[in-house]
């Protein structure tokens, strides 16, 4: 058979596959890539996805046999990844690495506030009505952490005398931070959540970008020397990175 009319044959290849285990059912993203040569499954601990990489030219077939024989092997992952927390109130979610529960006062207007309460309970206080409670929380979070990483950055361009053209908060799942060639710069909001040290970190990571756009010796040497911090805040990514999309 003629190669071309071989390809035409192939199965078009779905964006997501379904596999049954037991009682549940779980949706597969599938994504074809070219040079893969197997089949690999993984469970995205930040968005709680569960993803087939395939070879670009595979079979659909092929692909629903290898995911039905990993049903179990699924159905573990799901079962380990943290629950989901809402923006609610009474919810407990960290600020700056340190957990506060959420108190709504819906009888009150005034801004969204961080405390310490009478009894000593870290405490972040929202006022209005209930629909808007969600909004307003991660209005809040946002802005804090445009503050900290305003302050962050600032300080280590000052270090390095080599100004960073804009700033840019976005919710990414795939990296917390990152500098483009014209000087750039984009973080993650959610690294509001995560203990000082680590916003600290990838604001120098990226500051550091704009004298290094690459990540040699010569980049991480002045990522250390804007960051002292670095190992162990690269260190707490690595183990808790994850756990911040669990929040809103």
């Amino acid at each position: 058979m003629p190669l071309a009319l071989f390809r035409r044959s192939l199965k078009p290849i779905p964006e997501y596959l379904d596999v049954v285990f037991g009682s549940e059912s779980f949706r597969v993203r599938v994504r074809p890539r070219a040079g893969v040569k197997r089949f690999t499954l993984r469970v995205s601990m930040a968005t709680g996805e569960v993803i087939l990489t395939m070879p670009e030219r595979g079979e659909v077939k092929a692909a629903q046999r290898f995911i039905d024989a990993h049903g179990g092997w699924i159905s573990q992952r799901m079962q380990r990844l943290p629950g989901l927390v809402i923006f609610e109130a009474n919810a407990m979610i960290p600020l700056r690495g340190v957990p506060h529960r959420i108190v709504h006062w819906s009888g009150v207007r005034g801004r969204v506030t961080a405390h310490i309460n009478a009894d000593g309970e870290p405490i972040i206080a929202v006022t209005g009505e209930p629909p808007h409670l969600s909004r307003r929380i991660r209005d809040f979070l946002q802005a804090e952490a445009r503050r900290d990483l305003s302050e962050a950055v600032a300080r280590h361009t000052a270090t390095l005398g080599v100004p960073a053209r804009s700033i840019t908060l976005r919710d990414t799942k795939s990296r917390w931070g990152s500098c483009s060639s014209q000087g750039r710069l984009n973080f993650s909001w959610r690294l509001i959540l995560a203990p000082p040290m680590v916003l600290d970190y990838l604001a120098a990571h990226e500051v550091a970008h704009l004298r290094e756009m690459n990540h040699s010796d010569r980049f991480w040497r002045l990522t250390h020397q804007l960051c002292p911090a670095t190992p162990q805040a690269e260190a707490w990514l690595k183990r808790h990175g994850s756990s911040l999309h669990r929040y809103g």
